[in-house]
């Protein structure tokens, strides 16, 4: 079992799975849901080898260093600490 922590929130969330559903119900507004509209922008305060690799999607919207789209993150198990 994974751990994200959004904004002093602690969710638990499967290892492998989209963190999309879990930082929405923590107040991360999500728009598309497809990594076209960027309003789901997250700052990675620590574990971003937990997440996913930065894909096109990220990239196109200009995602780099800590940077990430929630709605394209996978988390693969450990913990993450996110802040929007």
């Amino acid at each position: 079992m994974a751990k994200l922590f959004v904004n002093d929130q602690e969710i638990d969330i499967a290892d492998g799975e989209k963190i999309v559903d879990a930082i929405e119900e923590a107040g991360v507004p999500i728009g598309c849901s497809n990594g076209v509209c960027g309003t789901c922008e997250i700052e990675v305060i620590s574990g971003m080898e937990n997440l996913s690799e930065v894909n096109a999607e990220e990239i196109d919207l200009g995602m780099e260093g800590n940077k990430r789209l929630g709605c394209q993150c996978t988390i693969s198990g450990g913990e993450v600490k996110l802040k929007f």
